[in-house]
């Protein structure tokens, strides 16, 4: 487990362990690529390792590779079945448990992308919460908590995970992306798989390109933003998604020239950012993208 991608998560988790306060029922919340399951397994390593070493499991003995392998006895990791974590798999880790008992120790049921759960699956697993015990350890991971039954939450001590950006810019760095890019991806998303995924989608390329000319007619107050909307922007802006990426685009260039500049320029800026604000608003409420953007460069070049 990499401390830097979580540190006060890991710490807490750390302490926790440590001073014997660990809970019976975890919920880690954050979007793909957080952390969460690195943890939930670090977790398992350090609970099973037979090497510890200044409260870090060792990566190396014969638990903690079971463990990365998935072939732990002790450790039970559910994915969804398809689109969903159903009923059936619920009640296998129910059986897991009775058929085990307290002679085989602490059993870690690990459930990736929980959210996923049927209902039958949750009042399953709902049933289960309700009669902790110490030898179990459950840990569900979420990428949208609010999917998650609210029983189930009460039930669970809620982690929330979320990349600093500052470390989340240096590991796209890495990749090879030049710092400005890595710091607008970091302004997209805050995670790190997202992040990759967007760099390497040809749109954000295309987008990124016309966003330049259009940002440069709007401060110009250049009334050719108009047919610059129709020609170059409605074409590549078809699906919702690339309309909501578009105007988080927008967001980043007006944040970053509001803070390049000072009196009045800076004011109208901020007046360009809180339109921007409303204009997504009204986009995800269903008003037709076009409209939208058009009213935002309307305004704008009448400040």
């Amino acid at each position: 487990m990499d401390e830097q991608l979580n540190p006060t998560v890991h710490s807490l988790m750390k302490q926790s362990i440590e001073h014997g306060r660990l809970a019976h029922a975890y919920l880690f919340e954050g979007e793909k690529g957080t952390g969460k399951h690195q943890e939930s397994l670090w977790l398992a390593k350090r609970l099973y390792c037979t090497n510890v070493k200044e409260n870090e499991p060792c990566n190396a003995c014969l638990n903690c590779l079971r463990i990365e392998n998935n072939e732990h006895p002790n450790v039970h990791q559910v994915t969804p079945d398809g689109q969903t974590i159903k009923v059936d798999q619920i009640r296998q880790l129910q059986t897991e448990f009775a058929k085990r008992g307290f002679e085989a120790g602490r059993q870690i049921f690990i459930l990736s992308d929980a959210e996923t759960m049927n209902v039958q699956a949750a009042n399953s697993l709902l049933k289960f919460l309700e009669e902790p015990s110490g030898q179990v350890l459950l840990l569900l991971e979420t990428s949208a908590i609010g999917k998650i039954l609210p029983t189930i939450q009460s039930r669970c001590q809620i982690i929330h995970f979320h990349l600093s950006t500052k470390y989340l810019i240096e590991q796209l760095q890495q990749t090879g992306l030049p710092l400005n890019t890595a710091k607008i991806l970091a302004y997209l998303t805050n995670s790190y798989d997202k992040a990759v995924e967007i760099s390497r989608d040809e749109w954000f390329n295309d987008a990124r390109d016309v966003l330049k000319q259009f940002v440069q007619y709007l401060t110009n107050r250049d009334f050719a933003a108009f047919v610059y909307v129709q020609r170059k922007i409605i074409p590549i802006t078809k699906e919702k998604q690339q309309q909501q990426l578009f105007f988080d685009l927008l967001m980043y260039e007006f944040r970053t020239l509001r803070d390049e500049n000072q009196g009045s320029l800076q004011t109208v800026y901020n007046q360009a950012l809180a339109d921007l604000l409303q204009a997504k608003m009204k986009l995800n409420s269903n008003v037709a993208f076009q409209n939208v953007i058009e009213q935002f460069v309307l305004h704008f070049l009448q400040q």
